[in-house]
């Protein structure tokens, strides 16, 4: 079942890079933007999740905090997080129900090999736990633009 605009938001329980669990309602009252990305420290993943860091603080003075999540475990995200100093968490989805929930755990197509992966998608969630945007067609340089507008 896909996702749009003026649903609620699908509620999670996953742990971060650290190992805490994070739940949708500790979001409750702020805004949030959850960024879904196929693999850590590969290069359109690193421009993205840096385009979102070197624009946190804008985030932020707008009321929303940031959440990036892949199929990746903590240790990996952890390593992520230190080698381009990312402000926010990273969410570690290694069963993939969070990417089951929101409908990114996808087939794709390389070369014409099928397999399954993460669409690179980004949710948009306000304080009511109501999504508000979604984008599909993420430009991994422009993508706080494409979140803020």
């Amino acid at each position: 079942m896909a996702l749009n605009i003026g649903d609620k938001a699908p509620n999670f329980e996953v742990q971060d890079q650290s190992g805490s669990t994070i739940k949708l309602s500790d979001f409750e009252g702020r805004k949030l933007v959850l960024f879904f990305y196929p693999k850590d420290n590969t290069p359109t993943c690193t421009v993205e999740a840096c385009n979102l860091r070197d624009n946190y603080q804008t985030f932020i003075d707008q009321g929303y905090e940031v959440l990036g999540i892949s199929s990746d475990d903590a240790k990996s995200h952890q390593k992520f997080i230190d080698k381009h100093s990312l402000p926010y968490s990273l969410l570690a989805d290694t069963d993939k129900i969070m990417h089951e929930a929101y409908g990114t755990w996808v087939e794709k197509s390389m070369y014409g090999r099928k397999y399954m992966g993460t669409a690179r998608k980004t949710f948009v969630i306000d304080d009511k736990g109501v999504i508000e945007n979604i984008i599909e067609k993420v430009k991994a340089k422009e993508h706080t633009t494409q979140i803020l507008g």
